[in-house]
């Protein structure tokens, strides 16, 4: 079913595939509400974003996808071994890099689940070169070294072998 279907009403809000959000076709610049909104937003079972506000709940238009990775820091040490990677997020926030779960989708474009492997999270152009730096080819795919493990980055639609 449609979120029309389900009788949940459109916010009005559109989401880009960079990241910004827009009401009305208008950029929303106030960070404190956009914020706001990602601590309020779920994915239903079909995959659509909503966003529970003042006891209500609308569905929000996302282009690709709710969250972005807009910046990949590299492993620093950790009792004299190297951590994960960060990823920045385009709410504000900044979280360890969930491996496993780093996949290619059309065009290339690099994806990874995030907020606990919850939510799907596009890299912008500048992460995914901070990452790439990191990333071996090995056979006819590729894989990113973490701590003498290799996580392979799969194709959109495969699963996690």
């Amino acid at each position: 079913m449609s979120p029309i279907e389900d009788g949940i009403a459109p916010c009005l809000i559109h989401i880009d595939k960079e990241g910004r959000w827009f009401h009305k076709g208008v950029e929303m610049v106030r960070r404190e509400f956009v914020q706001a909104f990602y601590r309020q937003m779920e994915l239903d079972d079909a995959g659509q974003y909503v966003i529970f506000w003042g006891g209500e709940h609308c569905y929000v238009d996302v282009e690709d996808t709710a969250f972005v990775v807009k910046r990949t820091t590299y492993p620093r040490e950790e009792s004299g071994k190297r951590a994960g990677f960060m990823v920045s997020l385009s709410d504000d926030t900044e979280e360890e890099l969930i491996p496993d779960t780093l996949y290619l989708g059309e065009e290339n474009v690099l994806y990874c689940r995030v907020k606990k492997g919850v939510f799907p999270a596009r890299f912008n152009r500048a992460a995914y070169y901070q990452l790439a730096a990191h990333i071996e080819e090995e056979g006819e795919g590729f894989v990113l070294p973490i701590n003498g493990k290799k996580f392979k980055i799969r194709a959109k639609g495969t699963s996690k072998k």
